[in-house]
């Protein structure tokens, strides 16, 4: 049975479900950031990617362990994490996800997932994901976060902004072409639309949506921010050792999920060996991987 643990640093908290080790509110001084799940349009608020990111071909692959059969973004969103521990300021948690038959007739590789969330700052979550790799041989996988933020955010409702009111600020100007999201969630990468050219800023509008999701290539600085061009609140995403940042909103959603990936969805160029996907992580025995991004609300 899920449970839902609270931490707390002055005015910031954040509450995570121990199904999925899932996000579910990031609050700063009673001002509500997260999506809060309106089945209406999604209703999930900041899954765990893991240890897939985005679609396999037909929901199957072959490894060199076995067969592997997973859904979108993979296991760890649908199962149970078991709570490590909080710490003694509360203002952290770290659950546990850890391979057993079950995981293994889905994805036949041995791993420990550690999800760790920290408030780090006055208004600012570090979510770290460590995987270890339990087993004999090496382990193919792909992390990623997946929250999604309100849009307009919480603030100063004098400004009385809406969706189209908000843009993406880049840390230099940089042109991004993304592949497009076609038949069965697989991305195209001969076939993109344009984003960002040579701009470090980019509106906000339901048009970038048209494709789905944008998958973003090696952002300036591993950082983005989503603000209001008039009241200045939103947030900022730091997010080192994540080459890929997807974007998504569903059609007419107030809100936009911002997802730092280390890998992406099957391309429709690739064969269907999860160990030959472009930018798998291939993770030695014994060994763990460690990767944090952090939001800060602004």
């Amino acid at each position: 049975m899920s449970t839902i643990t609270t931490i707390s640093r002055g005015g910031l908290t954040a509450s995570i479900d121990s199904m999925g080790a899932q996000l579910t509110s990031l609050n700063l001084d009673g001002r509500e950031y997260l999506w809060q799940a309106d089945p209406a349009f999604w209703g999930k608020h900041a899954p765990v990617l893991f240890p897939i990111v985005g679609n396999l071909r037909d929901n199957a692959a072959q490894s060199a362990a076995g067969p592997c059969r997973m859904e979108r973004h993979g296991l760890a969103r649908i199962n149970e994490h078991a709570l490590v521990g909080v710490s003694d300021d509360g203002s952290s948690v770290t659950y546990e996800f850890s391979s057993s038959p079950e995981t293994r007739a889905a994805y036949p590789y041995d791993f420990t997932l550690n999800m760790t969330y920290a408030l780090t700052g006055p208004a600012s979550l570090t979510q770290t994901f460590a995987v270890t790799n339990t087993g004999e041989v090496d382990l193919p996988f792909s992390v990623g976060g997946h929250p999604a933020f309100n849009i307009p955010a919480p603030g100063d409702e004098q400004a009385d902004e809406t969706f189209e009111d908000y843009g993406f600020r880049f840390a230099a100007p940089w042109t991004a072409a993304c592949p497009k999201i076609v038949a069965g969630g697989l991305a195209d990468p001969a076939d993109t639309f344009l984003t960002v050219e040579n701009s470090d800023v980019l509106p906000l509008s339901r048009s970038l949506f048209d494709y789905d999701t944008m998958i973003w290539d090696h952002v300036p600085g591993n950082t983005v921010s989503l603000v209001g061009t008039r009241s200045g609140h939103g947030i900022r995403m730091d997010f080192p050792g994540f080459d890929f940042l997807g974007v998504w909103s569903a059609p007419g959603a107030p809100f936009v999920a911002l997802e730092p990936w280390t890998g992406h969805a099957t391309y429709t160029n690739e064969d269907d060996v999860l160990e030959h996907k472009e930018n798998i992580t291939l993770l030695a025995p014994g060994a763990t991987d460690e990767r944090s991004f952090t939001i800060t609300l602004l």
